[in-house]
């Protein structure tokens, strides 16, 4: 359900502040991420908040995560529930997934195993196969933005962060990505 999307109205409204994320704070490069609980059922989503004071590269990649993620639908991609956008700030709400991230996982195994990691694969191929049929191209797939959508042992796997992704209409130019993961 997309209720608020393009609204002006604050979200506390429908949203209560429900924690850091993941037991610790996130702040990723453009964004602040944390938990959030509707007031009227008391279940917990992600909510991303991006600052339109940080500059126009932090509003682009707002207003392009969430015509994005208002494009899809498949099990395998951390869905969109709200979105409310304020004088200051856009509020992007998700699903919660509570696992963690693929890369999170195999550290602390030290090992991933071939029925593990064919698992994985088959999952992201096939979102990555449905964004493409989309023309979506996600731009930034790395290990740390697949997540296990819960704790459960046979966990799906869920494709997170979408502000880099872009709908493809010929050559896509622009270099980007994590430049940790640039080859050099």
């Amino acid at each position: 359900m997309l209720m608020g999307l393009g609204t002006t109205r604050a979200p506390r409204a429908r949203w209560s502040p429900g924690g850091d994320c993941c037991g610790r704070p996130c702040r990723e490069e453009f964004c602040e991420i944390f938990r959030a609980k509707e007031k009227t059922t008391g279940k917990l989503y992600t909510c991303k908040k991006f600052l339109k004071r940080d500059g126009r590269k932090v509003r682009k990649a707002a207003k392009n995560e969430i015509i994005i993620l208002k494009m899809v639908k498949h099990p395998n991609i951390l869905q969109l529930v709200d979105v409310y956008i304020t004088r200051k700030e856009y509020f992007i709400f998700l699903e919660l997934a509570t696992g963690r991230e693929v890369f999170d996982w195999i550290l602390d195994q030290g090992y991933y195993s071939e029925k593990d990691t064919s698992n994985v694969i088959r999952q992201v191929l096939e979102a990555v196969a449905y964004l493409h049929s989309l023309k979506i191209v996600h731009r930034n797939l790395k290990l740390e933005n697949l997540v296990y959508y819960n704790r459960l042992k046979n966990s799906k796997i869920v494709i997170s962060d979408f502000h880099l992704a872009k709908l493809e209409n010929g050559l896509i130019k622009e270099p980007c990505g994590t430049p940790e993961y640039l080859g050099g």
